[in-house]
């Protein structure tokens, strides 16, 4: 950036700022709204604290001053994220997430505060533009690929444009959005149709945060690198598309009224990314559960778990191929090894137990007996059981493209 593309940049932030502060909470969503996203954030600083005054003039001079150009006398030391050397050292009030009112003593003595430097501190007021936000928290996209960072960044900020000139009111007219999952997913999706370096390879993360005066919190979601390829392969892919769009018309979710309240696109984009402590859901269940519905044609519950398939081989590096021998005898034992009218029962039964090894192991049992009496053909061995009967989470993976294996097998 130029030194004139940076006084445009303070002066949009200043200008939003004071507008935001001085803005009253029953005049319309317009500037007020913005000053709940920036008290998510920064939630002491000169424009949201509880007793910063209302004088436009005032606070104006105050916001304006949190990015005056630094000294060139005084004490000075390098920038707590470039280390350019600053004269202006900030404390939590004006930086997210780095410290909490229970957290004393935190930095070098004799400094009042973390150095930052002019450049890193418009940097960091300009984070709500360039991040998804809402009123309470923000979420900023990491990638490896930097043109996925600029398009997430560019939404993000025509999306942050709206909402300082009309409040979230504004976006209401869109519908629900997608949300910044469904954001990113696009973005990565993009990377992996490229001609890409990497060979559409990139791992990225969603950093969802709120600052807060006793308890801020983070929420890191990450993807694998090989996502991209797998988006890819889905959007070239007509079968694979439709089980995608399946999938996100199974997860729309409505109200008591029939309204959506959370988009399906955007929750199945959820799925793609996985959280750091371990809460997120699995694609792979959500598609297990999907592939229960009795509302599927068999071309359907084929294509989903196709969709598992390529997901399970593309990004998580199992091969169903190796699934191949145990599928077919619980294929076999399901359509042809027993009575006709007992074929829906045994396939619900093993759908029930397919994420429990003990169980699983059981109706495993069963159908090796049951083709074993009937004179059917067994060709899986203790070798091909064993590796879907741990207690790992890769195991759990296999056991779950195990059902859509079974899904696929040409018995009927």
């Amino acid at each position: 950036m130029s030194g004139d593309d940076l006084e445009l940049v303070v002066g949009l932030i200043v200008r939003d700022a004071t507008r935001a502060a001085v803005a009253p909470k029953d005049d319309g969503p317009a500037g007020y709204d913005w000053w709940k996203v920036l008290f998510a954030l920064f939630p002491n600083s000169k424009p949201t604290h509880a007793k910063r005054g209302r004088d436009q003039e005032v606070i104006r001079s105050k916001v304006a001053a949190l990015f005056a150009p630094d000294g060139v006398t005084g004490r000075s030391w390098p920038c707590t994220f470039c280390a350019q050397m600053t004269g202006t050292a900030w404390g939590k009030s004006n930086l997210p997430l780095f410290d909490t009112s229970k957290a004393l003593n935190n930095v070098p003595p004799g400094v009042p505060g973390w150095p930052i430097c002019r450049g890193c501190r418009v940097a960091i007021w300009t984070l709500p533009y360039g991040a998804w936000v809402t009123a309470g928290s923000a979420t900023v996209f990491t990638c490896e690929d930097e043109a996925a960072e600029r398009r997430f960044v560019e939404h993000s900020v025509a999306r942050s444009r709206r909402i300082v000139d009309g409040g979230f009111e504004a976006l209401a007219a869109d519908g629900v959005e997608d949300g910044p999952f469904a954001l990113a997913l696009q973005q990565l999706r993009d990377v992996g149709g490229r001609q890409h370096a990497a060979g559409g390879l990139a791992s990225s993360t969603l950093w969802r945060f709120k600052n807060d005066n006793e308890e801020p919190w983070l929420r890191a979601s990450f993807t694998r690198r090989a996502v991209p390829r797998f988006l890819a392969l889905v959007q070239g892919n007509a079968p694979l598309r439709e089980a995608w769009a399946l999938l996100e018309e199974a997860l729309v979710q409505r109200d008591r009224r029939g309204r959506v309240v959370a988009s399906g696109a955007g929750e199945a984009a959820r799925l793609v990314f996985e959280a750091e402590d371990g809460t997120s859901r699995s694609l792979l269940w959500a598609l297990h559960e999907l592939r229960g519905s009795e509302r599927l044609t068999s071309a359907q519950r084929h294509n989903i778990a196709r969709l598992a398939g390529e997901y399970g081989r593309h990004v998580l590096g199992i091969d169903d191929g190796n699934l191949a021998p145990a599928a077919e005898v619980l294929a076999t034992w399901i359509w042809r090894g027993g009575p006709e009218g007992q074929r829906q029962q045994r396939r619900a039964e093993y759908l029930e137990a397919a994420p429990n090894p003990y169980k699983l192991g059981l109706v495993m049992m069963r159908a090796n007996s049951r083709l074993f009496l009937a004179g059917l053909p067994v060709r899986a061995t203790v070798e091909d059981w064993r590796p879907l009967l741990q207690s790992d989470a890769r195991a759990w993976a296999r056991r779950l493209l195990l059902g859509a294996a079974v899904d696929r097998q040409p018995v009927g």
